[in-house]
């Protein structure tokens, strides 16, 4: 069977550290970057959380990977201008998109 097609939905996950900001700073700075992230094509969900060590994880999920993937490209350009890029610890960034294999809802 076509693996592809069994793909429905993807989850991106990031993780950082800010540079001297609370978690609670940083998604009232995410704004601008939730209004662009609801814009995006293939766009279903986004949650932050953060870690007893204070690194946060941001969890968004996609239609595909394609999408995910393709946002992950343009957000850096077309969102530059957003506080939160100079909140972010970038040495600490690790990113990843990957194809949900199961789910229960």
């Amino acid at each position: 069977m076509n693996r592809k097609k069994k793909e429905k939905e993807a989850i991106e996950i990031t993780t950082f550290k800010l540079r001297g900001h609370s978690c609670e700073a940083f998604i009232l700075a995410n704004a601008d970057v939730d209004a662009w992230l609801k814009r995006q094509p293939g766009f279903r969900s986004r949650r932050i959380a953060e870690r007893e060590d204070g690194t946060v994880v941001d969890l968004l999920v996609w239609d595909s990977v394609e999408n995910g993937t393709d946002a992950m490209h343009r957000i850096m350009s077309e969102m530059a201008h957003s506080a939160v890029h100079e909140m972010i610890d970038q040495r600490t960034v690790s990113w990843s998109c990957i194809a949900v294999r199961h789910q229960i809802v």
